[in-house]
């Protein structure tokens, strides 16, 4: 029996097409050392957060079903964890 599905996902190092990916918890933080760059992470203690922008301090947490804050896509900021660790962002100067 064959299982088809348009997006696989990866469980190790094999390809498993017919379970979906659950979202993730995401941590929110904020580098301490700029102040207008911000994180996405997916443990609590931010371990793949950049130094060089070290300290980071943890601001908050999004729970698996939440949306993320000004309309960032969730599944990018999980792809982005996934293959990176992290998702840097920053808000746009007012003005």
């Amino acid at each position: 029996m064959a299982f088809r599905s348009s997006s696989p996902i990866f469980v190790g190092a094999a390809i498993c097409p017919s379970v979906k990916a659950l979202p993730m918890r995401l941590f929110m933080f904020t580098s301490q050392a700029k102040d207008d760059l911000h994180a996405f992470a997916g443990d609590e203690s931010g371990s793949k957060l950049p130094g060089k922008y070290a300290p980071w301090g943890l601001t908050g947490t999004l729970g698996s079903r939440e949306a993320p804050p000004h309309k960032f896509s969730r599944k990018a900021i999980e792809q982005a964890i996934s293959s990176e660790g992290f998702q840097l962002w920053r808000m746009k100067p007012k003005g």
